[in-house]
């Protein structure tokens, strides 16, 4: 996956010194050391790339393609979708955006010519994760499904999202989607340590499926080739994989940072920043007083706008919403187009008495680790009658109403 759709994020634990990791922010490490230290520790943030934003963009109309449903998505309604979801303000000029957009729909009609979505057995889309990585507690675990010892400072936590998750005839099929233009080879995918994570975490989420590694296939598909390259994997290559997350924790605990020059500079946000970038950007401090002026004043006229905007379409929202109730419609109809009316709830769970199911089947600890998503997640894991309880505890934390506007 382009963005691999995970969060990046690091924790130290003081008391057992745990880190909390993801495949992309190794990979980050790997090729940039520094670079990862002001995207990781520093939380510097930079604006969005077109090829990150583009990349987005194409695994959301793959996940709406693949959704469950009683018919799954048409061509026309896949690049309707991927339409909607299209952001040209991030490309630097018309030409650019054109060829992008037009390269997005060449995609998705390649992906639909050599894939019939309804011939696909989804067991998952965009699969949360949480894997333990560190000294095996015990011998019988094997070195695919190391569990976590609470007294080991060895131990850290690898976090992520995987695409996809396939039911084959015979086994099971990982896939993650790639927008990149070039494409890896063979020997590359059957090494690739982010397929290997991957398979890590599905054996957590499947253990017995230990016994069939052989037919679980791992796969890359390249979207723009509309090639899927797939691999397989063995217990001694999981090991290895795990091994190389633990050196690269040990060098990022030790504060190795230094600037990595490659070809990836050139789509470096941070270059204004790198000491090996540092003379490039000599001109750009020597801030404009004048331009500068005429920036924040445009800049706080503009805000002025959008708020007085923003109050106006509030009021209007409410004048619509009162004419609705006292019509008794849930759509109204202008020459412009059609306002129709939502209604969106969103519901928290009573944490004591989630905590009184969770804590006897040792899930708690997990909940309290990771966020909502994945409370969701172990919810749909629970025996049924727990999870039967668990619905009782969940109340309304929110519920708003909003107008969807359809333009001719």
């Amino acid at each position: 996956m382009f963005f691999i759709c995970y969060t990046i994020c690091q924790i130290l634990n003081t008391k057992y010194k745990t880190m909390r990791i993801s495949y992309s922010a190794l990979d980050t490490y790997q090729s940039c050391p520094l670079k990862y230290k002001f995207q990781e520790i520093d939380k510097i943030k930079t604006p969005k790339s077109k090829e990150a934003v583009f990349g987005t963009t194409i695994h959301s109309t793959m996940k709406f393609i693949h959704t469950p449903g009683i018919l799954s998505p048409t061509l026309d309604q896949a690049m309707e979708h991927f339409t909607n979801s299209w952001n040209p303000a991030v490309f630097d000029n018309p030409d650019e955006e054109r060829a992008a957009f037009s390269q997005g729909i060449q995609i998705i009609q390649k992906y639909y010519q050599s894939n019939n979505p309804k011939d696909f057995n989804i067991i998952d889309l965009e699969s949360r994760f949480n894997i333990k990585i560190g000294p095996i507690k015990s011998a019988e675990s094997g070195p695919a499904l190391r569990e976590f010892d609470g007294v080991n400072s060895d131990n850290h936590i690898v976090a992520g999202i995987i695409d996809r998750i396939d039911k084959t005839d015979d086994g099971y099929e990982i896939i993650d989607y790639k927008t990149t233009k070039k494409m890896p080879s063979q020997e590359k995918v059957d090494n690739d340590l982010q397929l290997s994570v991957y398979l890590k975490a599905f054996l957590k989420r499947y253990p017995k499926e230990i016994d069939n590694l052989d037919k679980i296939k791992v796969s890359l598909y390249y979207l723009k080739h509309g090639v899927k390259l797939s691999s397989t994997r063995t217990l001694e290559q999981l090991q290895k994989s795990e091994q190389l997350f633990l050196d690269t924790i040990k060098l990022i605990e030790a504060s190795k940072f230094e600037p990595a020059i490659s070809p990836l500079c050139d789509w470096c946000g941070y270059q204004n920043l790198c000491p090996m970038w540092k003379h490039k950007f000599k001109e750009l401090r020597k801030v404009d007083t004048e331009e500068a002026n005429k920036a924040i004043s445009e800049y706080i006229e503009l805000k002025s706008a959008i708020s007085i905007t923003k109050d106006r379409l509030e009021k209007l929202q409410a004048d619509i919403l009162q004419y609705m109730d006292q019509e008794g419609v849930e759509r109204v109809f202008g020459e412009d187009g059609i306002i129709a009316r939502t209604l969106r709830k969103t519901y928290k769970y009573d944490a004591q008495k989630i905590r009184e199911i969770l804590e006897p089947l040792d899930k708690w600890e997990d909940v309290l680790k990771v966020d909502g998503i994945a409370l969701r997640n172990i919810l749909a894991t629970l025996p049924f009658a727990a999870k039967k309880e668990a619905e009782k505890a969940k109340i309304i934390d929110k519920e708003s109403k909003s107008l969807i506007v359809k333009k001719k």
